[in-house]
């Protein structure tokens, strides 16, 4: 395999999987440059929306296709923003919306406590009916003022309390290293490697 497709148009998330795949010889392809429109994300779970949005990518590429579907988990807001993270704020997506409506939401808690979470489905064909399926956590805390210029989406005011940093402030290197992405996509290329 030398080719895949992410189910995604997020231009953080194509620069992170190019980043980790290309040293084991993958080329990343997104669905927008094969013309692919986005596949709906109806479902409550993430497992259920990587899966969703993995089999509509590959249908139409007729290449083997990879989805993420991640967010943050608030402990304070019972979860929340969740699957729903891009769209936290409504539509259209907006990360400074989100990151806003996030705050207020926390106003007066003093449990900030979050993870961000991100479950990686690869399918070799659209009916592929043993998916591989990869999870990984990255475990922080909501901050007020956002922090770092690095980064997409809740990255600024993502605290990591070892660090002292926003997943804003740290190198892109450590942040792959670290990262609920990471950690899941370290998982699904020893997987990938041994031919699962």
């Amino acid at each position: 395999m030398k080719k895949l497709v992410l189910a995604s148009n997020n231009p953080g998330k194509l620069r992170e999987f190019q980043f980790l795949l290309q040293p084991i010889g993958i080329e990343v392809l997104t669905q927008a440059q094969l013309g692919i429109a986005e596949a709906e994300e109806p479902h409550v779970t993430f497992v259920e929306n990587a899966l969703a949005k993995a089999r509509h990518v590959s249908r139409a590429s007729g290449l083997p296709a990879l989805a993420d579907d991640s967010g943050i988990c608030v402990d304070a807001l019972g979860g929340a923003p969740g699957v729903f993270s891009a769209r936290f704020a409504g539509e259209p997506k907006s990360d400074e919306r989100n990151n806003e409506k996030l705050i207020a939401d926390l106003a007066g808690q003093s449990n900030r406590r979050a993870h961000y979470y991100c479950i990686l489905v690869f399918v070799r064909h659209a009916d592929d009916p043993q998916p591989i399926i990869a999870e990984g956590e990255w475990h922080g805390e909501i901050i007020d003022t956002p922090r770092g210029a690095g980064g997409f989406g809740y990255d600024p005011y993502f605290l990591v309390p070892d660090l002292n940093q926003t997943a804003a402030e740290i190198a892109a290197d450590e942040k792959n290293k670290r990262s609920h992405r990471g950690k899941a996509l370290k998982l699904l290329i020893e997987r990938l490697k041994l031919g699962a």
